[in-house]
């Protein structure tokens, strides 16, 4: 098939991924990049409009709008496959010549921090809607979706890889994510008490007063293949989960163990289901349980790497690349 994807196309962008994912499962791809309406540049006139005014530059989305049409007269796409384009004229997507057009989100799309008035309103004329989120499929539904499909999060094994190690510092535990309130405090705790053995990295970090006079290392965020570098010297990965999104998994469930790295994470339904506890993974339901099991990885070396590599397996084989799930949406909408 013939697909016009519309996405955010930096290096490391889960956008990007699912586009060769979809490349890679042998349909023909074309893609626009709406990272100058979702990402400008710092200081520039449309970041700086966007600061002011709270909404995105006119005159940025109606230049990406005019490419996808443009892109659309050329190629003739089979879908018209949009990644997140809740910025974008939602009217002049849909009206985009297409045989489908389906709306794709990695996040929570009823935290109104993920839509906007304009995509809510037109969510029920979308051929399709796909979402990571289980709880989103009966919201959307009772908001009139007419079809919805729910995948799993991925990874891209042409980023997330084991690596060799770039630095001769280890860190006993390790977080790469945005500073969020949610996670904040129990992040501050953890670089207090493990102070140079600890990494953190990914936005916000840098400028955290307590994360700074801790002696933690600190770094900004890690993208592409950057991340799987920065897993390397770690020896217990924390996946920590957004309450905002209401997160049972997140992206970094498969990134981190496809990168070789141990995945220490929050016990959900969908966790339980992806690793074995404690072969697999080492899982925790609140603070203490994090403390033992970290505690276990300073304890039994051997033990934790046996963990990480047979991590490592169940998810390289168990079909979570983003090729997989682009597979898993066209059986789905097609």
């Amino acid at each position: 098939m013939k697909i016009l994807f519309v996405g955010d196309d930096w290096v490391g962008s889960n956008a990007r991924s699912l586009a060769d994912g979809f490349r890679q499962a042998g349909h023909v791809v074309d893609v626009v990049d709406s990272s100058r309406v979702t990402l400008p540049t710092r200081l520039s006139p449309p970041w700086l409009y966007a600061k002011v005014s709270g909404r995105r530059a006119s005159w940025t989305t109606a230049a990406v709008q005019d490419e996808i049409e443009t892109a659309a007269a050329v190629i003739k796409p089979d879908i018209l496959f949009c990644y997140k384009t809740i910025h974008l004229d939602q009217g002049r997507l849909l009206n985009v010549p297409a045989g489908l057009h389906v709306h794709y989100s990695a996040d929570d799309v009823s935290n109104p921090y993920n839509t906007t008035p304009e995509y809510l309103a037109s969510e029920s004329r979308w051929d399709s809607i796909v979402t990571t989120k289980r709880h989103n499929v009966p919201e959307i539904i009772e908001r009139g979706g007419k079809h919805v499909t729910f995948v799993l999060s991925a990874y891209d094994p042409a980023w997330h890889l084991p690596c060799a190690a770039r630095t001769t510092r280890r860190f006993q535990v390790g977080f790469i994510g945005s500073r969020r309130p949610d996670r904040v405090d129990l992040l501050h705790r953890l670089a207090k008490q493990f102070r140079g053995n600890m990494y953190l990295a990914g936005p916000g970090w840098q400028r955290d007063p307590l994360v700074l006079k801790s002696s933690a290392t600190v770094a900004g965020p890690q993208y592409g293949q950057d991340f799987s570098v920065a897993i390397a010297p770690v020896t217990a990965n924390l996946i920590l989960l957004n309450s905002d999104n209401r997160d049972t998994h997140t992206c970094r469930t498969f990134e981190v163990p496809a990168a070789g790295g141990l995945f220490v994470g929050e016990r959900t339904p969908e966790h339980l289901e992806l690793l074995d506890d404690g072969t697999e993974a080492l899982l925790f339901s609140d603070e203490a349980e994090l403390e033992s099991q970290l505690h276990r990885c300073t304890r039994s070396p051997a033990e934790v790497t046996a963990i990480a590599e047979a991590g490592y397996r169940r998810i390289a084989g168990g079909g979570h690349r983003y090729v997989d799930r682009a597979r898993e949406i066209l059986a789905d909408v097609c």
